[in-house]
């Protein structure tokens, strides 16, 4: 009894298992497909939202390489050969000597004339040889004397070089003038320095200007010479 009435309710529930099992194998290989779509969707959005998808892509994408080709430099030329021009002699001109002459060298002769005879004059009894007589020289003018001081109608007016006044030189320059007939200086020179060749300039040029009374002996002016100091002092 127990096992008719097992056979009985077992029979209808493992046929519709069977349905069940049938219907969802079913369902199950149709889904298949559009969950792995789903899911490979997933994946990807999920690579490219955390950056993965660009790591894995460079990884598997080749790299490109760029490479440049460079011309080779073209062969230097050699230079062209020298070109051999020939040498042309020039030609040679027959020249004809010339004919030798005789030449007869002959000795210039002069030819004088002849003497003219001289009228004969008498010669004086007592005649005696004039002899020539040299005129007197000429006095040499004595040279000028030095006096021991002079009389100014102009006194010197030294100018205070601008550069020594600068410098701070000073000094006394002695200068030998030689005083004319009229009272003027005609030559200057430094007899002793002061020391600075500014201050003995400015000495010489105010006494070539000064103007000076003339010696006089014997009633005549002449040429004397006389040393004149200047002396340059700062204040």
């Amino acid at each position: 009894m127990n096992t008719m009435t097992y056979s009985r309710t077992a029979s209808p529930l493992s046929g519709e298992e069977t349905g069940l099992a049938l219907e969802l194998k079913r369902r199950s290989r149709k889904l298949a497909p559009m969950t792995a779509i789903v899911v490979g969707h997933f994946v990807l959005f999920y690579l490219a939202y955390s950056g993965m998808l660009r790591t894995v892509t460079h990884a598997i994408l080749p790299q490109v390489v760029n490479v440049t080709f460079v011309a080779a430099p073209e062969p230097l030329k050699a230079p062209p050969p020298p070109k051999l021009v020939p040498l042309v002699q020039p030609k040679q001109t027959f020249v004809p000597p010339l004919p030798q002459l005789n030449i007869v060298q002959t000795e210039p002769t002069i030819t004088m004339p002849p003497p003219q005879p001289r009228p004969s004059e008498p010669a004086p009894a007592n005649a005696v040889p004039s002899a020539q007589v040299a005129p007197p020289a000429p006095p040499q003018p004595a040279a000028p004397k030095m006096v021991s001081g002079v009389e100014y109608i102009r006194v010197p007016q030294p100018v205070y070089p601008s550069i020594s006044r600068r410098m701070g030189e000073t000094g006394t320059v002695t200068l030998r003038v030689l005083i004319g007939e009229k009272g003027t200086a005609e030559q200057v020179t430094v007899h002793k320095s002061s020391g600075s060749n500014n201050l003995d300039e400015a000495g010489r040029q105010a006494v070539l200007r000064a103007l000076y009374k003339p010696h006089i002996e014997d009633g005549k002016a002449i040429p004397v010479y006389a040393l004149v100091p200047i002396n340059f002092q700062l204040g």
